[in-house]
């Protein structure tokens, strides 16, 4: 660690900073760990333990805050390229209940300091249990990193800013790795579709750049929505996490109630609360669910919703119909959550910063939640 890791040089907030040292930490969390001329993914965590995680019966994913919501995409990525059932448990949840977790299963932590109380008494309970225990962390020597069996950092550098930014995009980076290595090993990924995996995966970090540019446009959409009282973030697939992220992070700073939800859900309950001052938020990227994000926008129009999207480059389908689009480059299906949240962190940011509020240390919240 360096010095000016600890500084926010030219930016105004230790966040603004952290967002705009994605593409950084995204390449630092494959390096040495993904080479797509050479056709190969190493993840050294699971080559420890290679074994027990290939014969898992299950994964069980405990976290908490934007963690979880990580995990959550972790479960996209291991159900779909690896085939492996996967259970997300807020760590505070499974810790006071009285689970079913077994020897043949595999428990997966998710923390950004590694000390999360709630997080490290669920790794504790599942120890006893007989279970594997796997950290991904990124803080070196934290107590996760101590207790579990095996694990992999995510090599983000310090994060300052307490509304997490790349820790988060570095924990999906992690679990992405992960996720196509075992789902190639185990034989449910072809070769075909893992290289084209491998190349998508390293374009992401200069993707990430692209998406950055993006600011701008942000910044000025945000003065739009300053005076808002509430805020729906909508998503499908790998997105509806980060409909659940982008939601967190507006409240989180900018003390605006906001909800995330999957889109199909808003007719189930969420659309009594759309009129023409409701800002609906739409992460539209979804090759295989197009039509029908198309429909849930179609919705909200006709309730007279402000609908802002976020849609792949070059989309014109939902451009004539989303008040605002912002565009992000196109990638991978389960790539899609390291770009759209880009423009989400920013929105948050801006507005948060035009409100007048402390975008590092928004009130009442600690960096690392290391008591109940």
């Amino acid at each position: 660690m360096n010095i000016e890791k600890l500084e926010k040089g030219d930016y105004e907030h230790f966040m603004l900073k952290e967002i705009y040292e994605q593409p950084s930490t995204i390449a630092d969390c494959m390096r040495g760990r993904l080479n797509a001329a050479a056709g190969w993914i190493k993840v050294g965590g699971i080559e420890n333990v290679e074994d027990r995680m290939f014969n898992a019966k299950r994964f069980i994913m405990a976290a908490c805050g934007t963690s979880w919501h990580a995990a959550l995409i972790g479960e996209y990525l291991f159900e779909e390229l690896a085939r492996i059932p996967v259970e997300v448990e807020y760590a505070s949840e499974l810790r006071y209940r009285n689970p079913i977790i077994n020897e043949d299963d595999v428990v997966i932590a998710l923390s950004q300091s590694g000390e999360t109380a709630d997080t490290m008494a669920a790794l504790e309970l599942a120890k006893e249990k007989g279970a594997l225990i796997y950290g991904i962390v990124n803080s070196v020597g934290s107590s996760i990193s101590r207790i579990t069996d095996s694990g992999s950092y995510i090599h983000a550098g310090p994060e300052i800013g307490v509304a997490s930014t790349k820790a988060f995009t570095g924990q999906v980076t992690a679990l992405t790795l992960m996720a196509i290595y075992m789902g190639y090993r185990r034989g449910t990924i072809p070769k075909s579709y893992y290289n084209q995996l491998l190349e998508g995966l390293e374009k992401i970090p200069a993707k990430v750049e692209e998406a950055l540019k993006c600011n701008d446009q942000v910044k000025e959409l945000a003065q739009k929505f300053i005076n808002t009282n509430h805020t729906l973030y909508l998503g499908r697939g790998y997105n509806f996490p980060i409909a659940l992220e982008g939601a967190l992070k507006l409240k989180e700073i900018s003390y605006i109630h906001a909800e995330g939800y999957p889109a199909a859900e808003m007719k189930h309950g969420p659309i009594a609360l759309i009129d023409e001052n409701m800002p609906v938020i739409v992460i539209a990227t979804n090759k295989s669910a197009y039509e029908k994000i198309v429909s849930n926008i179609q919705e909200v129009k006709a309730r007279k919703g402000i609908v802002i999207a976020i849609v792949t480059e070059g989309d014109e389908e939902i451009s004539k119909i989303a008040d605002y689009t912002i565009e992000i480059p196109d990638t991978e299906e389960p790539f899609t959550p390291l770009l759209s949240v880009i423009p989400l962190q920013l929105l948050s940011y801006h507005i948060a910063l035009a409100r007048g509020c402390n975008v590092d240390q928004p009130r009442n919240l600690a960096k690392s939640v290391t008591v109940e």
